[in-house]
């Protein structure tokens, strides 16, 4: 945890921070209650309550949410069974946490279940198709190493089963060059949001 909240600070990963931030406050319009799953230390939730969202982290490591900062509501659990009633949120986000989700078909569903009705979902994937990708995969100490799915179209399948689904390439990611890209070799997210139906 601390190497990775060291990398954190960096310009680099600021960059980044921030534009993810950017995107899904445009997507977040008109919600108030907001779930991030897989939220880790919550620093792009942070960003989310600075501009008057009430976030509420889920995630199963302690650790990380010991590093979740005032103001954001935190519980610790799993995303394949959700703690919380039905209807409770407005939003569901997922930050590049949705592929390191062993039963992603069953946190899917569990989100379905915890949003209103027309509820939204924002999901942030890893592309596995990207350069980016390609590099970190390659580096046994990365991140990306604990990785447990890369079938994308599997993924947004799963989510059709629950929701109305857009999908779409973003943040182009060449070394330290970051940059606006839809261009599924160059972007390093795939995003699929939806609503509820």
């Amino acid at each position: 945890m601390e190497k990775y909240l060291k990398a954190c600070k960096t310009d680099f990963w600021k960059e980044i921070f921030k534009a993810e931030l950017g995107y899904i406050l445009q997507e977040l319009e008109g919600a108030k209650d907001i779930l991030s799953v897989g939220c880790g230390p919550a620093i792009i939730e942070a960003g989310l309550s600075g501009h008057g969202f009430k976030v509420t982290g889920l995630d199963v490591s302690k650790e990380a949410l010991e590093q979740v900062p005032n103001g954001i509501r935190t519980v610790a659990g799993s995303a394949e069974n959700m703690d919380f009633a039905d209807s409770c949120f407005d939003a569901a986000i997922y930050v590049v946490s949705l592929q390191f989700i062993e039963k992603y078909k069953e946190a899917i569903k569990e989100t379905a279940r915890v949003l209103r009705p027309n509820g939204g979902i924002l999901v942030m994937l890893l592309n596995p198709v990207s350069e980016f990708f390609k590099k970190k995969a390659g580096d046994p100490a990365s991140y990306l190493s604990r990785i447990r799915h890369t079938d994308l179209k599997a993924i947004e399948k799963t989510m059709a089963e629950h929701f109305s689904i857009q999908t779409e390439y973003f943040l182009g990611i060449n070394g330290t060059e970051i940059f606006q890209s839809r261009n599924p070799k160059l972007a390093a997210l795939y995003i699929v949001k939806g609503t509820i139906e």
